[in-house]
């Protein structure tokens, strides 16, 4: 019987990522240290602000202190914030999805991205008060693939919903292998989206589909 389901947010619910992608260049272009979209999908995708950051700098060679991570951090969250000022669409289906479950089942995001550039989108979308726990990047020591958020989400659901929750009757949304890896490495099963990478680089997910379009709580609770 399936137990909670737990959402990542970029590439999930809404397609952030190239505007995230353009954030991050307009810290990093100037910096001498900006790449190309095909490159961020291959090396940063899944990383969190602060792991992004270090990675270009390490690509490079360049000593990245804690002070100018800090700084770059802010700015990139500014940055974004412009960026999706202007309104940001979900993919088809997801609101829905979302709001089926909310209420009738323990709920959950898992997010590399900060909080702030999660809640605005979530305001803008009417689920502002959708998921029961959300983590984000603010709260962990280690991005995706770490296991570490989605450890933490299943512990505070369980702790929002006593003896209600167990992690490998549970069921991860995610888009990206490293998502992937994070949600497996916590026990959970993950359905994944082939929003963000091919189907065939999304193995270990129980299921794979090409949108979230039509499926509702009784199609997730047939994947348990």
């Amino acid at each position: 019987m399936l137990s909670a389901v737990i959402f990542d947010f970029d590439g999930v619910i809404v397609d952030t990522e190239p505007l995230h992608y353009k954030a991050f260049q307009e810290l990093l272009v100037p910096l001498g240290l900006g790449y190309s979209w095909e490159e961020y999908l291959d090396r940063y995708i899944g990383f969190d602000d602060r792991d992004a950051f270090r990675e270009a700098f390490a690509v490079a060679g360049r000593a990245l202190s804690d002070g100018e991570l800090k700084e770059l951090i802010h700015g990139k969250a500014q940055a974004f914030l412009r960026i999706v000022s202007v309104g940001v669409a979900p993919y088809a289906g997801v609101v829905e999805l979302i709001r089926s479950i909310s209420g009738n089942l323990p709920l959950a995001l898992c997010s590399g991205a900060l909080r702030s550039d999660i809640d605005p989108i979530l305001a803008q979308l009417g689920l502002s008060d959708a998921f029961d726990v959300m983590v984000t990047a603010d709260e962990v020591a280690a991005s995706k693939p770490d296991p570490e958020s989605y450890r933490l989400a299943v512990t505070r659901l369980q702790e929002a919903f006593p003896g209600k929750v167990d992690a490998s009757a549970s069921i991860a949304i995610e888009d990206t292998p490293a998502g992937i890896a994070s949600a497996t490495g916590a026990a959970l099963k993950v359905l994944a989206v082939t929003n963000s990478y091919p189907r065939e680089r999304l193995t270990g997910a129980c299921r794979v589909l090409n949108s979230l379009s039509g499926v509702d709580l009784e199609g997730l609770r047939l994947l348990v």
